[in-house]
């Protein structure tokens, strides 16, 4: 069902050649982006038309409109399932806990007499998010996306998730986002949604729609998504802000022999079941825990849902395996390496070496912070960098949604003491301008010191 790996016995090698040894999903966002192109600019070109044309093509539905009409969104909020919305609900307020902590306030830094640095932090104007909705949906998504962008203080919020097909015959949320996305919307007061999927959303926030069907361009889009969506989120690089070209998930799982073997294969399949590409990665020191999560793996994944066209495949393809180790030491060298976008850490003393862990979207600590808790009610974002990313990307926060701009103010006297400097660095880089920029504001001469 799952693969090992043994790196026991011989030195682990560094850098780029541990990571080629390492299980990764094959995700060619390159080969992507040429089929996206033609999608994106016939958006640009056609505008809604050509978001109605491509959710018929690719979602099964024929659109009538495309943003959705905000009594459906209190329609469905109204029809939610209470348990559910009480759920929803707690996700909102530890997120928000966690989210507001976040926030970054104005510093002034006093360089000289006189001069001054202020670091001020300014929200992006409008932010298009998206929420996945293919073989899963993700309220869940909603909520990692609104409340960072709301927290930093982002005025203008804009969701698309794809349309469903109609469930029976003149079913009304037929050809809208799933009601329970638009349910997550109406809770957090969000009222701009799009039914609209891959890249051709990606595009729709890029270039802005006409009409009054039409959505304003956004400065900045975040959110997971497929291939489609990660291949557009590059395409519009530049010309948009992103937060990350997410991948399939991961779950990486750090693990000695006082892990419990039915937590483990547990966690694993949690994350299998999102994708047939998901990721699923034991590293352990101890071969009895290895054959104990595989041997736990068969009742486990028998006894649950999605196993032929999720589970089974990605536990069994090259993504996943159980990586032999001699110690947590070459263990944790191993995780850094892979840099998962959840890393689990059960050994013994746990947060000890989850301290010295340098590469992980998140990092889940002991037997009782599994990776499930994090997707919904730990207050953390599940919106993560994949793909080994996390060695130089961080996941989603309000900080994503910021721009720090610095704002110098000199008096004369600030100036005139460092101009000497600053015309000697201008002349050495061949900058003269640079110079007499200075040297104008004092009759052409340069101060004394």
């Amino acid at each position: 069902m799952i693969s090992r790996i043994d790196l026991r016995g011989d030195a682990l090698p560094e850098g780029a050649a541990l990571r080629d040894l390492l299980p990764r999903a094959e995700f060619d966002v390159e080969a992507a982006l040429e089929k996206v192109r033609p999608i994106c600019e016939d958006v640009h070109h056609r505008g809604t038309a050509a978001l109605i044309d491509y959710a018929e093509k690719f979602d099964g539905v024929t659109l009538t409109q495309v943003r959705v009409p905000r009594a459906a969104l209190t329609d469905a909020l109204e029809q939610l399932d209470p348990e559910v919305r009480a759920a929803l609900e707690e996700s909102i307020r530890r997120a928000r806990i966690v989210h507001r902590a976040q926030r970054r306030a104005e510093h002034i830094t006093q360089v000289v007499p006189g001069g001054t640095v202020t670091e001020k932090w300014v929200p992006v104007e409008r932010v298009g998010l998206y929420a996945p909705g293919g073989r899963s949906v993700y309220p869940s998504s909603v909520i990692m996306n609104v409340v960072p962008a709301q927290e930093a203080g982002v005025e203008s919020i804009a969701l698309a998730s794809p349309p469903q097909k109609p469930r029976f015959d003149g079913d009304p949320a037929g050809g809208r986002p799933h009601p329970t996305i638009l349910a997550a919307c109406a809770l957090l007061g969000v009222d701009e949604v799009y039914a609209a999927g891959g890249a051709q959303a990606v595009a729709m926030f890029a270039y802005g729609t006409s009409g009054p069907d039409g959505c304003a361009p956004a400065n900045m889009v975040t959110g997971p998504g497929n291939i489609w969506v990660a291949a557009a989120k590059r395409y519009f690089t530049g010309r948009i802000g992103i937060d990350t070209e997410a991948g399939p998930t991961e779950i990486a799982v750090l693990a000695d022999d006082t892990a419990d073997p039915v937590h483990v294969a547990a966690d694993l399949i949690s994350q299998a079941e999102h994708d047939p590409m998901a990721a699923a990665v034991l590293v352990t020191d101890s071969p009895e825990l290895a054959d104990a999560v595989e041997k736990e793996l068969e009742p486990q994944v028998a006894a649950t849902k999605h196993v032929v066209d999720r589970i089974l495949p990605a536990l069994g393809g090259k993504q996943s395996a159980i990586v032999l180790v001699d110690d947590i030491e070459a263990g944790l060298r191993v995780v850094n390496a892979y840099g998962a976008e959840h890393l689990e850490v059960q050994t013994t003393d746990a947060a000890a070496v989850a301290a010295r862990v340098r590469n992980a979207g998140a990092i889940f600590v002991g037997p009782w912070a599994p990776v499930s808790l994090g997707d919904y009610c730990a207050g953390s974002n599940h919106v993560l960098p994949t793909g080994g990313c996390a060695c130089h990307s961080s996941g989603l926060s309000v900080q994503s949604f910021l721009r720090g701009i610095h704002i110098v103010d000199y008096s004369r006297d600030a100036l005139a003491e460092v101009t000497h400097h600053v015309v000697t660095l201008a002349e050495a880089e061949d900058l003269p301008a640079h110079g007499a920029a200075m040297k104008a504001r004092f009759g052409w001469k340069v101060p004394q010191k």
